[in-house]
């Protein structure tokens, strides 16, 4: 039986694609106040600012590519039991061919109703407009987790690491909470891998390996180690 891998991945496994991140220098952040763009309270003030940057997220997801990272990921699936848990809001992991992908904090390609979560529909790369409604008639708004808001997969996230027989932490510096407490839910006695360019603040545990290294480098040593040790 395949071992169970949890890999919880966060902005940095898609820098590299030319999605651009939040926290860094020259982040989006720099460009807007999260809490105009990334907040229920910001929607509720300005819907359209919201759509429009949010649209602007899609055209440049449209042309991004998946990168080694993403790739490695999903071909480690010939070898383990793979549950990425993202934060990210990007399909590069669908496109890099991962076929079992939790999105805490939702998906750029899909809308949903304000009035209903429960109508949640694809629309690929396409705009949102101020107008566009679901099948009840409400305004659509992105499928996005935002700050002020519930993450309503957080459970069952935490239940694929419980099931974990290793973790594997990519690209997220474990600010940004209720993803950052996932670790806590893994067996104390079971190894996580770390990958990140930057140090990362973590509980030290008897079975952490830290790989200081950007995604698309770290993620290949991780496949080295794995492989090495664990099959």
């Amino acid at each position: 039986m395949k071992k169970k891998l949890a890999v919880l991945t966060g902005a940095g496994i898609s820098a590299e694609s030319g999605i651009k991140t939040f926290r860094d220098s020259g982040g989006l952040w720099e460009e807007y106040d999260v809490m105009e763009v990334a907040s229920i309270d910001g929607w509720n003030k300005n819907p359209q600012l919201v759509l429009e940057f949010y649209n602007q997220r899609r055209r440049q997801l449209e042309t991004a590519q998946p990168n080694t990272a993403h790739r490695i990921l999903a071909e480690l699936e010939n070898d383990f039991d793979v549950n990425i848990i993202t934060q990210n809001v990007d399909n590069l992991h669908e496109r890099a061919g991962s076929t079992s992908i939790l999105h805490l904090h939702g998906l750029l390609t899909q809308a949903r109703s304000i009035l209903d979560d429960s109508l949640i529909y694809d629309i690929g790369y396409a705009d949102i407009k101020p107008g566009d409604t679901c099948e009840i008639g409400s305004q659509l708004r992105p499928h996005i987790v935002w700050f002020g808001e519930a993450v309503p997969l957080i459970l069952t996230a935490a239940e694929l690491v419980m099931q974990a027989d290793i973790l594997a932490v990519v690209g997220t510096s474990l600010n940004v909470y209720p993803a950052a407490g996932l670790v806590g839910y893994l067996d104390s006695n079971k190894p996580i891998f770390l990958i990140d360019p930057n140090d990362v603040s973590i509980s030290r545990r008897k079975e952490l390996t830290v790989i200081k290294e950007k995604a698309s480098i770290g993620v290949e040593k991780l496949r080295k180690l794995l492989l090495a040790e664990y099959l």
